[in-house]
């Protein structure tokens, strides 16, 4: 399984996903600037993957902190957190992850070298139960996507897999569990542009594991499901406002607003972590805003002419009415059922 953010010989080694699929290469991280660099530019990227190399970020600048005092340790810890939350407005497991290790510190006693390995301690946690619980989203998708005579095409949106992950993923979690059982015919993968995830980074992905995956480009979706070549989506998330509304990758609005036309079940996979329960819609959920160059430049190449305006919102925001279910690793669940306290579980008969 692919790992992207690995804590080994006092450092971070991270896929980097800028190079992929040509290159297959690390990046070492030992300063929690390096980190927030590594975030901003998409080194790593995916929310679940962006939270735990905050976290492990947020270790990198404890331990480069010199000072006995816990007052002033904490002071410039804060401003650690600071910069790494700074990088990327839009993923709440950034700013979810950020928030568990300052708690650590806080509530940790004893000397400041016991609080940073305490830190430390989080960190690793933070990793090994982000794989745990795609794996989980995984084996749940499989109860909630339609039962068909044939075996399923799957289309996703963006990269939501193990690279976005700790591991597994959470999209293309429940598209290995269903390859795992034997449910799966092929994944169609949007290309997604301005940067291209789904061609270079789900597919890639599907080719490591030998799942038969087809890349479309985003505008061919709607054209594929009223061929009947898509039986479900299944995309990731980076926020999910408490009423269900949910920002993913740009252009997975669009995707829903087909599927609903088709009347092709839509899911949502990602952990509960994901839910930001002081937000009480989508309209509240902050979008980033990229460079530019995304859009007019591939390479060395310009693809529009001069004295153009450019718009490049990293995000867009998919309301609750057009998701069949979000699944998580507590269960697959209808949007607005998110904010009580014990929602119940869908199956698959729901959610045909």
């Amino acid at each position: 399984m692919l790992y992207p953010v690995i804590w080994q010989n006092d450092s971070v080694s991270l896929i980097d996903q800028t190079r992929l699929p040509n290159e297959y290469t690390f990046v070492q991280i030992h300063r929690s600037d390096d980190m927030a660099r590594a975030i901003k530019t998409m080194i790593v990227r995916g929310a679940p993957a962006i939270g735990v190399a905050a976290a492990y970020g947020m270790y990198l600048g404890a331990r480069e902190i010199e000072t006995e005092n816990q007052h002033e340790f904490l002071e410039r810890l804060e401003k650690v957190a600071e910069l790494l939350r700074s990088t990327r407005p839009t993923a709440v497991n950034l700013f979810w992850a950020i928030s568990r290790m300052m708690k650590t510190a806080y509530e940790s006693l004893g000397t400041v070298a016991e609080i940073k390995q305490k830190l430390l301690q989080t960190a690793e946690a933070i990793n090994a139960e982000d794989v745990q619980t795609c794996q989980a989203i995984g084996d749940h998708g499989l109860t909630v996507l339609p039962s068909t005579p044939e075996k399923l095409t799957i289309l996703t949106h963006c990269n939501a897999g193990a690279l976005a992950t700790a591991g597994y993923g959470t999209a293309l979690g429940v598209v290995r569990s269903a390859w795992r059982e034997g449910r799966l015919e092929r994944v169609f993968a949007d290309e997604t542009r301005p940067r291209l995830q789904g061609a270079k980074l789900t597919a890639w992905e599907c080719v490591q594991e030998g799942i038969p995956v087809t890349v479309i480009t985003d505008s061919m979706a709607a054209h594929c499901m009223k061929q009947g070549l898509i039986h479900a989506v299944v995309v990731g998330a980076d926020r999910i406002a408490a009423n269900g509304d949910t920002a993913n990758k740009i252009g997975t609005y669009s995707v829903a607003i087909a599927a609903q036309a088709h009347h092709i079940p839509f899911f949502v996979a990602a952990p509960f972590s994901t839910v930001d329960f002081a937000l009480a819609d989508g309209s509240q959920i902050p979008i980033e805003e990229r460079n530019p160059e995304e859009i007019y430049q591939v390479g060395e190449t310009m693809l529009t002419p001069s004295g153009v305006d450019f718009y490049n919102p990293a995000f867009d925001v998919t309301p609750a009415e057009l998701i069949t279910a979000i699944i998580t690793e507590n269960g697959a669940f209808v949007p607005g059922d998110l904010a009580t306290s014990q929602p119940q579980p869908l199956s698959n008969a729901e959610t045909r």
